[in-house]
């Protein structure tokens, strides 16, 4: 037995010393944002370890409901749910929930209420379960502005009202990504230990990419500036390589490999869905949240993403995000766009 090898397995970066590490730097801290931290990382523990048996434990089939928006609902999205809602719930630091598989949003009762809003998607892309594509959690942290009764108000804030945001994919390995506004860091859990381990520190997004991501099956649909980009993708002018195209079909997937590697991830607006498909509060803003921390852009045809300001909880956008100079591309067609109208 290695004992040298072991006892170098202890002095690791765990989430939780890394959150309080963090937490050290505010004397006034109270703690609490570091308690429902630990209650998120703990729902993304249990759901990875259901993920993980789905297949056996047949719990893949459809629970034989539909989801507010429209979407078939899986056992695992419903367990999910619960798991988060219950987590975050028990914490006792949180006022409001969203979740995007409630049509409405869950106000805390006051005996087990704190100061926090969390926005989050359960089990992102859980129609890929079946077909072993990576699925995620998506969340981000709202404090409640003042002391009142929390109302919606709360939690429709533009996202750059955020305190925090990340995810975790459940796929080859269960990374949890998270960003409280001080930058990007990557965990991995470590299945023997049960903890998550700085894998991925002060993740930085390069400035240009290789690859853009989107569902060109679309493409019919798309305006005018969404066409132009990608044909400049396919088809580069300058003489440069053209992109690769990778679509995975997983925001969560999709988002982290972006996110790692550079480019550009898109769904845009069309004909079809003229708002675009991705909700603003648990699917666009976390993941515009990230990508600027990390020195990325997004952008949603119209305005930085962060600045947009929902009046629905389930509102949705189109949003471009990734590489800080592929959005700017991207803007750019839009500014020309707009001035020949």
């Amino acid at each position: 037995m290695d004992h040298a090898a072991d006892a170098h397995r202890t002095d690791l970066m765990t989430i939780t010393r890394f959150v309080l590490n963090e937490q050290s730097k505010y004397p006034e801290s109270r703690g609490d944002f570091s308690i429902l931290l630990n209650h998120i990382v703990l729902g993304c523990k249990f759901v990875c370890s259901v993920v993980n048996k789905a297949g056996l434990a047949k719990i893949i089939g459809l629970a034989g409901e539909t989801n507010v928006q429209g979407e078939e609902q899986k056992k695992l999205d419903v367990l999910s749910n619960e798991v988060f809602i219950k987590a975050l719930v028990s914490s006792g630091r949180t006022c409001i929930l969203v979740s995007e598989e409630d049509e409405e949003a869950t106000f805390v009762e006051p005996s087990r209420r704190g100061r926090y809003c969390v926005v989050f998607d359960p089990l992102d892309g859980s129609s890929n379960i079946d077909c072993g594509v990576s699925i995620g959690t998506i969340f981000g942290i709202y404090m409640v502005k003042d002391d009142h009764e929390p109302t919606l108000d709360d939690v429709l804030q533009p996202g750059k009202n955020m305190l925090a945001a990340g995810y975790c994919m459940y796929g080859s390995s269960c990374t949890f990504v998270l960003s409280t506004g001080t930058g990007v860091n990557g965990f991995t859990l470590d299945p023997s230990l049960g903890e998550f381990i700085l894998t991925h520190p002060d993740i930085k997004i390069p400035k240009k990419g290789k690859i853009y991501s989107v569902n060109e099956g679309n493409v019919r649909n798309w305006d005018g500036p969404t066409a132009k980009y990608v044909e400049k993708c396919k088809f580069p002018q300058d003489g440069s390589s053209a992109k690769s195209l990778r679509y995975i079909g997983s925001m969560v997937a999709d988002v982290h490999r972006t996110l790692l590697y550079g480019g550009i991830f898109l769904y845009p607006a069309d004909k079809k869905s003229p708002n675009g498909k991705l909700r603003v509060l648990y699917e666009v803003f976390p993941m515009s949240f990230l990508m600027e921390q990390a020195g990325g852009q997004a952008f949603t045809g119209k305005q930085r993403a962060l600045d947009l300001l929902p009046t629905k909880i389930h509102e949705r956008s189109p949003i471009f995000l990734g590489s800080y100079d592929e959005v700017e591309e991207i803007k750019a067609l839009y500014a020309a766009e707009e001035k020949k109208a």
